[in-house]
This record gives structure tokens, C-alpha cells and sequence, in this order.
């Protein structure tokens, strides 16, 4: 059964400008950059650079009653006033032909940029000093574009001889493409189209110089690989029948291998990526001063041509209903120009003084640069001084970077939690991950230090922790067991 009804309710919702804003806060210098092109671009009512007047004010627009004398007005003269005049573009502004600040420095130069081979495209051109048929050489191309980026052929090879019926036409079997397979063991870099860490490594200890101790060594991986990745060195001592020294020589071969031979190439041939840092904290006479990075700050007006149409329009006398199209037309533009540059406005000072606030949270840091004497600070730390969200303060310090003089940091790794010492004191996690750090740095290798005796250094030094949280720590500082931390 249906019914209607009415219900009054309260709810919050989130203007057009609102979202705009917190999606220009969180982007990066970069991408910032990239959407302020795309917005001019989608915006002809949007310029960049210095405009004497402003003479579009939305409010003087918002008002609706020029629009009210359209309704039925389809008998208009139209001859007095063209919108299409306005709206050309074979007329450039004097302004735009002006070259009094020219100079040969503003010429553009084209920078040459390497193109670099990929690294499967250079597995293929390695294929070219092998004799190979036809179908060999579609079964081999097959094969190198089936490996991954880190140089492994991860895929079953029944998997593949499908694979290839169905996708490529290309009928074989498996002993086929396992002899395939062993071509592609002997293209560069080595180990390159290994199914798993165990041949990858026995596939490069092979391609080495035979010696006693590489001998050694592919004896340990084949045959004894369960053993040496749990670093029972005793064990493979016995079993072997070996000296300490001359399994400290094998293993020394294995270390020197890549377990990776992919990563290597893509590393070397992949384009490196800048940091560009929104924000920059200098000293001066003893002072913290912060800027912000000029290019989030561009200067944008509202295009002249745009407010001179519509002031035309407001002015004439004459209005039909085409014009009031084209009129709205540029309306709309004029208003998205006006918000977007007000949310760019908004996006500084929301950035300033976020930026700020944690400068002067973490000034005893700042001014010395000694990462101890980095104060415990969450989210709601600094929304409470500046007075915002913590979704905002989490947008600013999320993607975006500062240069210290310490070096470039992410702003967010200046966040952590607190916990006391045994004074009572307030102490950051930070400052409790660098000394763990340290000790395990420190330590004797041969005899690692397992968690319990780690939480037991730290208690001695003020801080009592469970060892459960130095198990914690010690995974988010990527630093693996004290078993795998043993070296023979």
C-alpha cells in the first residue's frame, strides 16, 4: 500500500565548490600543476597572469531579472546587438601581440629525451643472434612477453602450450617449449625466465666462472636450498662435510646473485622521477620562515573578453532568446573561472597554515634537525590549532613534501603516536623506531638479538615495551628476524 507523506529532515551535504576545494588540497605540486592546465583549457574564461581591473563581480550577475524580459519575446530586433561578434576569435587583443619583454632566453629549446629499449624489446633483439625456425621464434617471442618485470616466467608451462593454441594459433607441446625455454636461460641479464627463486639462482651461479666455491655454491641451492633460506649453517656444515670458512665463501657467491634480474634492467632504464616539494623551511637568524612553493600560487584572472561580453549584454536593449543562451554560455564560464580561482585561493591558505602549524609543533626538530627531539603529533593535534577537519589536515600532509634543511621529507612522516617512558614522559614512536634501528645496526651478527632481548635493551634505556610491539616495530621497519638476520 502506498502512501505519501511529508518528512522534515536536517542533513549536511558538500557544495560543487566544497568538493573542488578538498580535491585541489590533496593533490601534490605535479598533479596540482596539471589540473590547473586542464581547467584553462576547459575554461576559456580562465586566464593566467596580472589583469589591472576586475570587472566581472558574480554578484552583480547572480541577479535573474535581466532574464525575465525574454519570456515571450521571439519578436525581438537582434540587428543592434550580435553575440557572435563577441564570441570571435579572429580578433587577438592588443595585449597578446605585445613583445616589449622579449628576449632571445625566451625562445623555446627542444630538449632531446633518450628512448630507452624496454626491457622485454631487448629480450627480443637478443633472440636475433639465435637460428631459430619460424614457429621456434613465435613459441621464443611467446615466451619473453609472458615474463614478468622482474624477469621471472611465473606461468605453468601447460598453462603456455594453451595459451598460445588459443590466443595465438600457434599448436606445440610441452617438450618443445621447454627446450625454448632453455634459449631464453641464456639471454642477458642472467637467471632471466626462471619459474622460481631456486632456478633463478642456480641459473646465474651457472653462468659464473667455475670455482671451487661457486661449485660449492650451486651444490648448497640445489641440493640443500630448504636449509640455506632458513640459515641452518650447522646443518649444511654436516651435511656437506665443510669447513665455516668455506661455507662463508659459498654463501658469499650466492649474496653477489640478483633475485630479481629483471629489476635491475627496468632500474637502470626507467625514467627518474623528481620530487618536487610544496613547501620549503629555511633558518634564518636563528628563525624558522616557511614558504609555500610558488608554483601553487599561479596567478589567474577572469578573461576580459568574457566580462566585456556579458557587461554588452547586460547593457543592451535588445534581447532574444539566442543571445540569452549564449549569454548564459558565458555566465557559467565566468562563474566556474570565479570559483575555481577563489578555491585556489582557499587551497594556499589552507596549506600555509597547516604547514605552519606543524613547523612550529616540531620546531625543536626543524631547528636542529635532531630526529629524537620529534614530538609525538597526530592528526587531531594540528586540526586543533588551525581550526580544520582532520580529513583537511590529512588531505595537506598525505601526498605532499617539504624541503628542510635536513633533506626533502613527506610531511606525514612527521605524525606519530605516543607512549610513555618510564619518567612518565611522552615519547614518540619515531624516536623508539630509530633506536631500535640502531641497536639492531649494532649488533653482533653471528649472534642476532631475538625480540625478548631487544625489548629488554630498550627497557634498560627508559623505555619499557612488550615484545610484541617490538615484533611490530621491527616489521614496519622492515627488518626481518633475528634468524635471518645471522651471517656465518
Amino acid at each position: 500500500m502506498l502512501k505519501q507523506f511529508l518528512n522534515l529532515k536536517l542533513s549536511q551535504k558538500l557544495s560543487p565548490q566544497q568538493i573542488q576545494l578538498m580535491k585541489l588540497i590533496q593533490l601534490p605540486t605535479q598533479a596540482f600543476e596539471q589540473r590547473l592546465k586542464e581547467e584553462m583549457v576547459e575554461n576559456p574564461a580562465l586566464e593566467s597572469g596580472k589583469e589591472e581591473e576586475e570587472l566581472y563581480e558574480k554578484d552583480e550577475f547572480d541577479n535573474n531579472e535581466d532574464y525575465d524580459d525574454l519570456e515571450g519575446s521571439e519578436n525581438i530586433e537582434t540587428d543592434e546587438i550580435n553575440i557572435d561578434e563577441y564570441l570571435s576569435n579572429d580578433e587577438t587583443p592588443d595585449y597578446k601581440l605585445q613583445t616589449n619583454n622579449y628576449s632571445d632566453d625566451d625562445d623555446d629549446r627542444e630538449i632531446p629525451f633518450a628512448a630507452p629499449t624496454s626491457f622485454h624489446q631487448d629480450l627480443i633483439n637478443q633472440l636475433n643472434t639465435f637460428i631459430l625456425t619460424d614457429d621456434q621464434r613465435d613459441i621464443a617471442e611467446f615466451l619473453v612477453g609472458s615474463i614478468d618485470d622482474d624477469g621471472y616466467l611465473r606461468r605453468n608451462v601447460q598453462d603456455i602450450v594453451d595459451d598460445m593454441a588459443f590466443t595465438q594459433s600457434i599448436y606445440t607441446d610441452e617438450k618443445t617449449v621447454e627446450k625454448i625455454l632453455y634459449i631464453i636461460h641464456d639471454l642477458e641479464p642472467s637467471g632471466v625466465g626462471a619459474r622460481n627463486l631456486h632456478e633463478c639462482l642456480l641459473l646465474q651461479l651457472r653462468h659464473k666462472t667455475p670455482t671451487e666455491y661457486v661449485e660449492l655454491a650451486i651444490n648448497i641451492i640445489e641440493n640443500n636450498f630448504d636449509a640455506f633460506t632458513k640459515k641452518h649453517y650447522e646443518k649444511l656444515q654436516a651435511t656437506l662435510e665443510i669447513s665455516k670458512e668455506q661455507l662463508k665463501k659459498a654463501i658469499e657467491e650466492i649474496e653477489k646473485l640478483n633475485p630479481k634480474p629483471g629489476g635491475s634492467y627496468d632500474s637502470s632504464n626507467r625514467s627518474v622521477e623528481q620530487i618536487v616539494p610544496d613547501f620549503a623551511i629555511r633558518i634564518i637568524d636563528g628563525e624558522l620562515e616557511l614558504t609555500l612553493n610558488g608554483r601553487n600560487a599561479p596567478t589567474l584572472h577572469v578573461s576580459k573578453d568574457y566580462q566585456e561580453m556579458l557587461q554588452t549584454y547586460k547593457v543592451s536593449k535588445d534581447k532574444s532568446h539566442s543571445q540569452k543562451d549564449a549569454v548564459q554560455f558565458i555566465k557559467q564560464k565566468l562563474d566556474s573561472a570565479k570559483w575555481f580561482i577563489d578555491a585556489i585561493r582557499q587551497r594556499q591558505e589552507t596549506l600555509f597554515v597547516t604547514m605552519n602549524a606543524i613547523m612550529h609543533f616540531q620546531q625543536e626538530y626543524f631547528l636542529d634537525g635532531e630526529e629524537t627531539k620529534l614530538k609525538p603529533m597526530i592528526l587531531k593535534d594540528i586540526a586543533d590549532m588551525v581550526g580544520l577537519d582532520i580529513s583537511t589536515v590529512s588531505r595537506v600532509a598525505n601526498s605532499k613534501y617539504v624541503d628542510t634543511p635536513y633533506g626533502t621529507k613527506l610531511i606525514k612522516e612527521y605524525f606519530s603516536e605516543s607512549m610513555k617512558n618510564d619518567q612518565g614522559e611522552d615519547v614518540s614512536t619515531l624516536e623508539i623506531k630509530n633506536i631500535l634501528k640502531s641497536i639492531i645496526e649494532d649488533e653482533d651478527k653471528h649472534k642476532p638479538l631475538p625480540d625478548d632481548q631487544l625489548a629488554e635493551i630498550l627497557k634498560e634505556k627508559g623505555y619499557p615495551i612488550a615484545r610484541r610491539t617490538i615484533a611490530k616495530y621491527r616489521d614496519l621497519l622492515d627488518i626481518p628476524v633475528a634468524r635471518m638476520r645471522k651471517k656465518i
